[in-house]
């Protein structure tokens, strides 16, 4: 009897028989190979399972570096087969007339008699080799670059736009609401919307100069330019997106906001439009909102140890204020967001007021302000009151009006949650006061003031071992010696720790991927109390934070950085540049 791939893991014991039982079940039900299952599981690596793939097939296995392919091997399999087919170019032998071919499904007959075809088309015969998914998603990326697959689709519209007579570029509504229907055009724009989400980009940035239209992506914070266009393509492309997020194609000269959605696999990926209008044509800003990114675990987020017990304990409280301060662009709303998602419950009220939604959460009233119809955070807090809530997120306490509002709803039995713009958790009492609010009214609402900053996270498999530099030596020392003597339990700080930084890889070309949060978590107590009602400083308020063992932001990353997850020299960059 032949044996099938899952004798052979249990030969090589890479796998429990039970759980392997559990595993080719799933795998069935969900309709995907096995091998995909257990790659996507974790459950066995590439490099382990493809050989045994190999063995089963009787087709050698072949690594691939998409590196060392001659671009020019591209020309000879055309893109659809590719992704049709599942197989790649790996070499020529000129002389011997051989073309090597990775193939993700060697025994897809189909795919072979296409192959046959291609290669005797050029000439050739063919090798072919096993490769592995990862390899071959490497390769179709390459086939399918960002400015290639536009470059093609702007070659078509230029085209058609010639056959009808149409200027690419002119202000004439009629012409332009045309263009933005045409194939060509909504190509180029879901291929850039497509290649933003592939590389995990918070923003898509397309901004018009005088000689060319420039496409920026924002990715783990830093913002890179991806692709340059002709200046006359810039009006069809925010025509195209005005027309998916609803906006009023024929208005150019005032901002204007709007969103639309997509479906990418099984998810539904958001977009925020922001339209505004610049000297040489309207500049567009796109929010992705991907839903399973903006609700995670507050652990996921790198909240942790004493800061985790103290967010625990406030949110569990029945009613109060939670203040989440930081900078535009500090991950405020992510963290109110996984928040409101611990808090969600059947037998619980929850009602936000927002500017804008960012994610859609079932189960929860959420509301849009909108300040141009008098519809604000002051107004809208008032008819919440009326709407029966247990809990209340407002979006931002910008004014005393605000302000006093949320202390009210605090006050009476609601647990609010809100942001508000200073710099660390110790000016919120300040701020709170210069907003008019009286200092008696703090202690009993205020329950917990956080600040946050993001900072990128380090590729676990690729990061790099530093010394670091004598000034950098002198803070960690300094932060390290004055977290003793707050008497805080650090354990990744308590015995001798490296320092990492980023490291460039084929897998991870910036050497960082995504972000962690650092924190700072300062509780109300009643020595704090004391503090606000006799002498509100932020130096009485600093030693009171101290008492208390409160880790500072610029402490809380070098914890992360002794976990390797961070690099520490980016945290003290992202702290003293804030």
């Amino acid at each position: 009897m032949a044996k099938t791939l899952a004798d052979l893991i249990i030969e090589k014991k890479l796998v429990d028989p039970t759980e392997l039982k559990a595993l080719i079940k799933e795998s069935t039900a969900k309709k995907i190979p096995l091998i995909n299952h257990l790659i996507e599981k974790q459950v066995v690596s590439e490099k382990d399972i493809y050989p045994l793939k190999s063995k089963l097939l009787g087709v050698p296995f072949k690594a691939v570096d998409i590196k060392d392919i001659d671009k020019n091997l591209f020309k000879l399999i055309p893109v659809e087969a590719v992704q049709h087919y599942k197989f790649i170019p790996i070499s020529v032998d000129a002389k011997k007339k051989i073309i090597e071919v990775g193939m993700l499904e060697p025994g897809n007959v189909e795919a072979r008699q296409a192959l046959k075809f291609i290669a005797h088309r050029n000439n050739l015969s063919s090798k072919i080799y096993l490769i592995s998914a990862s390899n071959f998603k490497e390769a179709l990326n390459e086939y399918i670059s960002l400015k290639g697959e536009v470059q093609e689709a702007l070659g078509d519209l230029e085209s058609e736009l010639e056959k009808e007579n149409i200027v690419l570029g002119t202000e004439e509504e009629e012409n332009r609401g045309k263009i933005s229907e045409d194939a060509p055009i909504t190509r180029v724009v879901a291929t850039i919307l497509n290649h933003a989400i592939e590389q995990r980009a918070s923003d898509i940035h397309i901004e018009p100069t005088e000689t060319e239209t420039k496409i920026r992506f924002r990715v783990d914070g830093a913002l890179r330019t991806n692709l340059i266009l002709p200046q006359k393509t810039h009006s069809a492309i925010i025509s195209r997106i005005k027309i998916l997020s609803n906006l009023k194609i024929d208005e150019t000269r005032i901002p204007q906001d709007g969103r639309f959605y997509t479906n990418v696999g099984k998810k539904k990926i958001d977009f925020r439009v922001s339209t505004f209008p610049t000297y040489a044509g309207e500049k567009v800003v796109m929010r992705i909102l991907d839903p399973t990114v903006g609700l995670r675990k507050l652990s996921e987020l790198g909240i942790e140890g004493r800061n985790l017990q103290l967010l625990q304990e406030a949110i569990k409280r029945p009613f109060g204020l939670i203040l989440i301060t930081g900078p535009t662009g500090s991950g405020k709303t992510t963290t109110l967001y996984s928040i409101l998602n611990l808090l969600n419950k059947e037998d619980v009220n929850i009602v936000s007021l927002e500017d804008p939604i960012e994610y859609y959460i079932e189960g929860i009233n959420q509301s849009q302000v909108r300040s141009e119809i008098g519809y604000t955070f002051a107004s809208g807090l008032r008819h919440i009151l009326r709407q029966d809530p247990d809990k209340i997120m407002v979006g931002e306490i910008r004014d005393n009006e605000t302000a006093a509002l949320a202390m009210h709803a605090a006050l009476t039995g609601h647990l609010v949650l809100s942001t508000l713009h200073t710099n660390d958790s110790l000016g919120v009492i300040p701020r709170l006061i210069d907003m008019g609010i009286d200092p008696y009214l703090i202690p009993p609402t205020l329950i917990l003031a956080v600040a946050q900053r993001l900072v990128r996270r380090l590729c676990p498999e690729s990061k790099e071992a530093l010394t670091p530099s004598a000034k950098i030596k002198e803070v960690i020392n300094k932060e390290i010696a004055d977290i003793k003597k707050k008497g805080s339990e650090v354990p990744a700080l308590s015995k001798p720790f490296k320092l990492y930084g980023p490291k460039p890889a084929k897998t991870c070309p910036r050497g960082t991927k995504g972000r962690v949060a650092i924190y700072e978590m300062l509780s109300m107590s009643p020595q704090l109390e004391e503090v606000i009602l006799k002498e509100p400083s932020e130096s009485k308020i600093k030693e009171e934070a101290d008492r208390q063992g409160m880790l500072s932001m610029l402490q809380d990353g070098l914890t992360k950085a002794a976990q390797g997850l961070v690099s520490f020299e980016e945290v003290v960059k992202m702290v003293e540049e804030s």
